[in-house]
Formats: C-alpha cells, structure tokens, sequence
C-alpha cells in the first residue's frame, strides 16, 4: 500500500522518519532514569526560549531561573499576541506549522510548531493509535469533525481528509435526516475507526440504538471509536460500545500541544509523557499531590518555535496516585476551569456537575437527544433541549429536586425545547456555560 499520509507528511517539511526514530529512543528508556529524562529536556527547552525568544526573556524578567517552580505559569491571556512576536530567533511563519485553538476555553490564539516539533507529535499520534491497529497510512476513517464552511477552507479540508484516508461527516446539522445519510454511508464504506466531537458521536449512536441497529453488523470492518474534545460520560461510553460493538477510545488533547492523555489497553487514560510534561497545581501554581484535584499545566518539551512551558491549557483534573515519570496516568478530568457555577451561597462547582445531574434524568427514556445548560444568573439557568416530546413536569420536579441534593436549593430553572442545538465555530458543543 502506497504510504499516502507518511509522504503528504514529508513533503511539506515534516520530518517524520527522524521523529519516529526520537520517539523509539525515548520509548526504550527504562523507568529508573524516566525522572533524570525528563528534568534534563525540560532544562533543556527553557534554555532555549530563555536564549532565543524575546517573548519569553520578556515572561521570566531575565534570562536565568534557579528552580522549576519559580518559572511563571503561561496563560492563554499571555499567548493574545501577534504570532510573530511569540516566535523565537529563525523562525517566522514561512518556516513553521501554524495553525489556531478551537477557542472552546472562550480564548482562542494562533500558535506554531516547528517542523521537527510537529513530526513528534505525528509520531506520537501514530504510535498511539497503532495500540488498536490503526495505521494511518491504510486504515480509512469516519470523522465527525467541525469543517470550514467558506470555500477555499472547505476545499482544503477535504483535500487534507482525501491525503489522510479519511471522510469527514460534517456535524453542524445532524437532525434525522443528515443520520440517516451517515448511516448509509457507513453500510456502504469500508471504514476501519471512527474519530471525532463526543457529543456528536453519541448523538448518532441515539440514533442507531432507536433503529436497534448495532453498527459493527452493518460497517463489519469497524476496529475502533476515538471521541476526542468533549467529556465521555460512563454511561454515554455504554452506550456508544452497545450500539457500535467496537472498543471505544477516549482521547485528550490539544491543537497547540499534542494527544495529552489516550486511554491504553488497560482502560487507563496513559499521559504522554514523552512529547510532555503534564503537571497539576493549585490555585497557588504549587504542585498537589497525586490524587488530589488541580489545573492541568502543560509543557511541551520539544517546540523550539515557540514556548509552551508551564502553559495553563483551562482544565482541571486529577493524576492517579500510582503514576510514575514515565507512566503517568489520568484519573479525571473534571472540565474546563471557565466553566465554574458560581452559586448563591457562595459555593463553587464544576458547571458538568449540573450537567451530570440533569443528564441522568433526562436522558432516561431516550426522549431527550441533548442539552446544553447556561447560567445567566447567580440563581438562573436556563436549559436548551431537542427532543421528540415535551419534557413533563414530574422531570422537570426531579432535576430540580436532585439539584437541589447535590449542590444546593432555591435555583430557578427555565426549559426551551428546541430543534436543534447551536454548537460552536469548531463544531462543539459546549454542554454548560456560564454567563457570569
């Protein structure tokens, strides 16, 4: 089979080869010196901004540090900046990888990677994904994905799509039509894995699981499902084995960075810790304890383009106690530090709380599809549903009574039934927000 992806990869500048080469080294070093590896690359990486990129110097305020911690945590607020004054000495847009956040954390910003930088990350990605047999080069993929929808953008999607074996199920209207289009698709395609928003992956298994069809039966050359970029939720991830009967893979990542976390073999949501140092720190940027709950900060120990170190990505979550320098391991994310519910009382709590809450009812008949929740007040929120009835007052008197459990009373709830719900530029579905 002709090597498609390896060689587009090439092509445009992308080292791969010698990446894959890296990346086989940095695999093979064993656990005792994991620890000194790490330490002495991240040592490494700040040298150079501190030596190369004037943003940087700017950032520590000299061009020495003595300990670790002391270095500043990196904010999204700090990155909205004109590209080329984040970038370090010899590189300019011509010589890099440039692309945006999805702005799902509400700050979008242009980034770049250098072009050795961008060729680890693929091969980490390949590596990862190569756990479950999917080899970029010859395995096909159903992508549900956001897709530009002005033309020229349009066109270099697919074109992008068509060179990565891959066919791309825009997701911005999936009303029952549109998945009854996807459907036959699938019965028709030979698709080995699917990859794509959560939410809209969920939403189509809704659909099979209505038509009791078991997708594995009608596309038999499914392997695997990746959902990426919007929570799993346990009982969404039942669903989603129930109704595709192929393993489902729950991925964690950023544009700006690389796949974080990948759920491994062993149902464990493995960190990378080969392209990434991944800690967790409290509202002071002091490091917590494994197994307590922090803001993930990232730093990417080999772009030499421009410094991501101690870079603050919006999400909180927590590493398992059993995590080492070289295994490190992914209890839970807990969702986006801008989504907080700020309370009457004065309590703070995860907006996917009151997601969580609502859904378990909801969703119990099926009735419901999705829902997105919005504070527009201290004691308001307002919920977006589409279902094929009316939500009835006894649901509506069981959310209210469970949120009143679980965080606390005296809310005011109002309920729009709708036909569909909005999601982002990036084709996201942002399950709560607050409007504070």
């Amino acid at each position: 089979m002709f090597n498609l992806f390896n060689l587009t990869l090439k092509l445009n500048g992308f080292p791969l080869q010698k990446a894959q080469v890296e990346l086989d080294k940095i695999l093979a070093i064993p656990d005792k010196d994991y620890q000194n590896f790490i330490i002495n690359k991240r040592e490494e990486i700040v040298r150079y901004h501190l030596q190369n990129n004037p943003f940087y110097q700017d950032l520590i305020g000299s061009m020495s540090y003595e300990n670790w911690n002391d270095l500043p945590v990196l904010t999204k607020k700090d990155l909205q900046k004109p590209l080329v004054d984040r970038l370090s000495k010899g590189f300019s847009k011509k010589n890099v990888f440039v692309n945006k956040t999805s702005g799902s954390s509400g700050v979008p910003f242009v980034f770049a990677k250098d072009k050795e930088a961008h060729a680890i990350t693929w091969a980490s990605i390949i590596y990862r994904f190569s756990w479950y047999k999917i080899d970029f080069n010859t395995s096909y993929q159903a992508r549900f994905y956001g897709i530009p929808l002005d033309y020229l953008g349009y066109q270099k999607e697919r074109i992008k799509d068509f060179l990565g074996r891959r066919y791309r199920f825009p997701i911005f209207d999936l009303s029952q039509s549109i998945l009854e289009t996807i459907l036959n698709k699938f019965q028709r395609t030979k698709f080995n894995y699917i990859n794509g928003y959560t939410s809209s992956i969920v939403l189509f298994a809704k659909f099979l699981q209505e038509k009791n069809i078991i997708l594995k039966e009608v596309c038999p050359t499914l392997k695997v499902c990746m959902v990426t970029s919007e929570m799993l939720f346990e009982e969404d991830k039942m669903l989603l084995e129930r109704q595709f009967s192929i393993p489902i893979v729950n991925e964690y990542g950023a544009s700006e960075l690389d796949l974080i976390a990948f759920q491994n073999l062993e149902d464990e949501w493995q960190v990378n810790s080969e392209t990434l140092f991944v800690e967790i720190l409290d509202e002071n940027n002091e490091v917590v304890p494994n197994g307590q709950e922090g803001k993930i900060v990232i730093t990417s120990l080999f772009n030499k383009a421009h410094p991501f170190i101690r870079y603050e990505i919006g999400d909180i979550g927590i590493l398992n106690e059993k995590s080492t320098w070289k295994n490190p391991i992914l209890k839970k994310l807990i969702g986006r530090t801008n989504d907080i519910a700020i309370l009457p009382s004065g309590k703070k709590s995860p907006g996917l709380t009151f997601y969580y809450v609502t859904k378990s009812i909801i969703e119990d008949d099926g009735n419901v599809k999705e829902f997105i929740i919005r504070q527009t007040k201290i004691d308001t929120f307002e919920i977006d549903y589409v279902s094929q009835i009316e939500l009835r007052l006894e649901q509506i008197l069981e959310i209210e009574k469970a949120i009143t459990k679980y965080l606390e009373p005296n809310l005011k709830f109002s309920y729009h039934r709708k036909e569909y719900l909005k999601r982002t530029k990036s084709g996201k579905l942002k399950q709560f927000e607050s409007l504070l």
